[in-house]
This record gives C-alpha cells, sequence and structure tokens, in this order.
C-alpha cells in the first residue's frame, strides 16, 4: 500500500497537472473567439466574390478557355488536401479529418483512381508520412492563426496540379465549427469549380437590365480568368478559418474535460490519502498499546 507521502506528491502533480489543463483551456478560448470573429468578418467578402464573379460570368460571351471551369470527360486522379493541426491536445479533431480522407482515399482508388496528397499541418503531414504517402507539397505553422497569404500558397500549389492535368479534381477534408462541443467533418470540391456560380436566375438579369449595360475594361473573360484563382484562395481560407475555429473549440473542450478528470482524481488520491493515514495512526496506536503491556 501507497505511503501517505506518496499520495502526497501524486496529489501534488495532479494538481499541477489541472493548473496547466486550466490555462491551455482559456487560451483555447480566447483564440476561439478570434477565429469566430474572423469567419464571421471574411462571410461578407466570400458572398461579395460570389456575386462579382456571377455578374462578371453573365457579361462573358464564353467560359470554355477557362482552365479551372475545365470539367475533366474521366477523372483519373484527385488531390486530397486534409486540414489539420499544428499540435494536438484536441481530443478527436485531427483523428477525424485523417480517418474521412483515407476512407475518400479507398473510395476513390475501388474507383479507379490515383490519389495524391497535399499536407496541411504538422499532424497531419505527419500521419500522411507515417503511413508512407507521397506529398506533392506541405504547409504548415499557421493553422493557429491562417494568413491569407497561406491560402494562398495551398490554392496556388493545387490549381498548379489542375491546371497541369496532373489531377483532375481537388477535395479539402476539414472540420467545419459548428460549436465549442461540435465540428463536423466536410469534404468540398474545389477545383474544378462548380459551374453553378456562374448560373444566374430572372431576378438577377432584371436587375442588369434596369441598371444598363457595362463597359468592361479588360473584357469581362479575361476579367473572370483573374477572379477564378481568387476564388479558389477565398474557399480555401475560409476552410482554414473553419478548421482553425474547430481546433480551437476541440481543444478547449478536451482540456476542459481533462481537468474535470483531474479534480476527480484528486478527490478520490485524497480519499485513499486519508485512508492511508488512518491505517498509519491505527498501526502506530497498536504498537503503544503493545508496548505498554509488554512493560506492565
Amino acid at each position: 500500500m501507497a505511503s501517505v507521502q506518496d499520495y502526497k506528491r501524486r496529489i501534488r502533480s495532479v494538481r499541477n497537472t489541472r493548473k496547466i489543463t486550466r490555462a491551455m483551456e482559456l487560451v483555447a478560448a480566447a483564440k476561439l473567439r478570434r477565429a469566430q470573429a474572423r469567419i464571421e468578418a471574411m462571410r461578407p467578402y466570400a458572398d461579395t466574390m460570389r456575386e462579382l464573379i456571377a455578374g462578371v460570368g453573365r457579361a462573358a460571351g464564353s467560359v470554355r478557355g477557362l482552365p479551372l471551369l475545365q470539367q475533366r470527360e474521366t477523372t483519373a486522379a484527385t488531390l486530397i488536401v486534409p486540414l489539420s493541426g499544428d499540435r494536438g491536445l484536441a481530443g478527436a479533431f485531427n483523428a477525424q479529418v485523417m480517418r474521412r480522407a483515407f476512407a475518400l482515399e479507398r473510395q476513390l482508388q475501388g474507383e479507379g483512381q490515383t490519389v495524391r496528397w497535399l499536407g496541411v499541418g504538422k499532424k497531419g503531414r505527419s500521419t500522411l508520412t507515417f503511413r508512407r504517402r507521397e506529398l506533392d507539397g506541405t504547409f504548415t505553422g499557421f493553422t493557429d492563426a491562417p494568413a491569407y497569404a497561406d491560402a494562398q500558397a495551398v490554392a496556388h500549389r493545387a490549381a498548379e496540379l489542375f491546371v497541369e492535368g496532373e489531377v483532375d479534381s481537388v477535395v479539402l477534408v476539414y472540420n467545419t465549427f459548428v460549436s465549442a462541443l461540435t465540428q463536423t467533418v466536410t469534404e468540398q470540391e474545389i477545383l474544378p469549380i462548380s459551374a453553378d456560380i456562374l448560373e444566374t436566375d430572372e431576378e438577377e438579369r432584371r436587375d442588369d437590365l434596369l441598371r444598363g449595360d457595362f463597359i468592361f475594361e479588360p473584357e469581362p473573360e479575361e476579367i473572370l480568368a483573374r477572379l477564378l484563382p481568387v476564388y479558389v484562395e477565398t474557399q480555401i481560407y475560409r476552410a482554414l478559418l473553419e478548421s482553425s475555429a474547430s481546433e480551437q473549440g476541440a481543444r478547449m473542450t478536451a482540456m476542459r474535460n481533462a481537468s474535470k478528470n483531474a479534480g476527480e482524481m484528486i478527490d478520490s488520491l485524497s480519499l485513499e490519502m486519508n485512508r492511508a493515514r488512518q491505517a498509519e495512526i491505527t498501526q502506530e496506536i497498536l504498537e503503544v498499546v503493545a508496548g505498554a503491556d509488554a512493560l506492565a
């Protein structure tokens, strides 16, 4: 049976650990609030970008020459881009993204496709390397607070592989933020860009007639060719922000649970320590009584 001093050391160790998990929970909560604010600030920009592309697309005579819109007759190769974190201690955040990515890989390989990978985040890169997957690029060091330049770098590499014909489709796998307790794994095909963004309804065409004709400089096709890569960057940036918020929410929840478990462990160890102390006191009393009897 452990001694009282052993229990005291264990309780002190667990208390120190609880201090760390509480601090990490507070840090994650602060980062989560900032991440949510960035997502809310991003939404109007993303909506305006979609409206702008649709408006220019209505004015364009033909979009057949735009490579990012080209739907391939057959999909022989797909690029999977799992968005993971750079750090652990976030519950199942990283594991569930990689689990879904590997499930998608098995599905695509079952359809006869070749699967290629871009690693975003140190955890995802490590998992892919451990499983001996060849990577067409890695991007790390920014998942806590991604900048637009980070999304540009990922988008540029993905678009390069698509335009050069090395892959026929690009799919993001990431956690969508629902709440601090809930993150939903999402698969999003970002290339080729869906032609739906160029479709308009009767109301939008009527608004165009009311506004009158526009003179585009340069031509609408050239403007659209410049906007589409920005649209891909915007989609990836939005996914990175969702993933960042999900990571902080998952970490906050995991650290809260760890602090709660540490408290329960302290209570259990305190009870065991009190029992050990009582046993020691009882033993000492028995020894004193035995000694007194011997002297009598």
